[in-house]
C-alpha cells in the first residue's frame, strides 16, 4: 500500500514538474467537442462490389434510385455512341444506374448454352443498355430530338413536353396504349 502512494505521489510531481519534453514545451491537452460530429448525417455506404457494379446506397442498404427525364414507352434518339442517329423506344429502364434498353438499338451477341441434352445451343441478339444521357426524347411528328419540360396544365396534371415543339408526352392515349402493351405481354408470358 505505501509503495503504491509513493507511486501515485512521484507520477503526479513529475506530471506537474516537467512541462517540456526534449527541450519542447508541451501545451496542456484539451478537448472541445466538435459541433459538427453531433449533428452531422450519417454518410452514405457503397457497398463493396466489383468496379463496374458499384451501386451507391442509403443506410439501409437499398440502391439510390436516380430522377430520369425518360419513361418506358418514350421515343427516343440517340445522341452519342456507335448507335448514334438510330431511334427508338424505351422497353426498359434501370433507375439504381440511370441506364435504359431501347428496343432494337445497341444489339449485343450472346451465347446460350443448351438446357435438355441433345438440344443445340445457340447465338441470340439482346439489346444493350444506354445511359439515359446518350438518349434524348424524339418528335414523329416534327422528326427533332428535344430536351423536356414539365409543366401543370389546368386541371392539375403535371405533363412532360417537348421544349423545341411543345409536345405533351404525358397523355392519357400514351398510357392506355401501353397498359394493353402490358397485358399482351403478360398474356402471352403465362400461355
Amino acid at each position: 500500500m505505501a509503495a503504491m502512494t509513493a507511486l501515485q505521489s512521484s507520477m503526479t510531481s513529475l506530471s506537474l514538474s516537467s512541462n517540456s519534453f526534449l527541450g519542447q514545451r508541451l501545451s496542456p491537452l484539451t478537448i472541445y467537442p466538435l459541433p459538427g460530429m453531433l449533428t452531422s448525417k450519417p454518410c452514405q455506404i457503397v457497398v463493396k462490389l466489383k468496379q463496374w457494379e458499384r451501386k451507391e446506397c442509403k443506410p439501409n442498404s437499398l440502391p439510390i434510385l436516380h430522377k430520369m427525364h425518360v419513361k418506358v414507352g418514350d421515343t427516343v434518339k440517340i445522341i452519342s455512341g456507335h448507335e448514334k442517329g438510330k431511334t427508338g423506344e424505351v422497353t426498359k429502364i434501370f433507375k439504381h444506374n440511370s441506364t435504359v434498353i431501347v428496343k432494337d438499338i445497341n444489339l449485343k451477341t450472346k451465347h446460350m448454352k443448351s438446357r435438355e441434352e441433345g438440344e443445340p445451343g445457340q447465338i441470340i441478339k439482346v439489346e444493350g443498355a444506354i445511359h439515359s444521357s446518350n438518349v434524348m426524347l424524339y418528335s414523329k411528328e416534327k422528326n427533332v430530338a428535344s430536351r423536356v419540360g414539365h409543366k401543370i396544365l389546368e386541371n392539375g396534371q403535371r405533363v412532360r413536353y417537348l421544349i423545341k415543339t411543345g409536345e405533351i408526352i404525358d397523355n392519357a392515349e400514351n398510357w392506355k396504349k401501353l397498359k394493353e402493351e402490358k397485358k399482351k405481354t403478360e398474356v402471352a408470358v403465362s400461355a
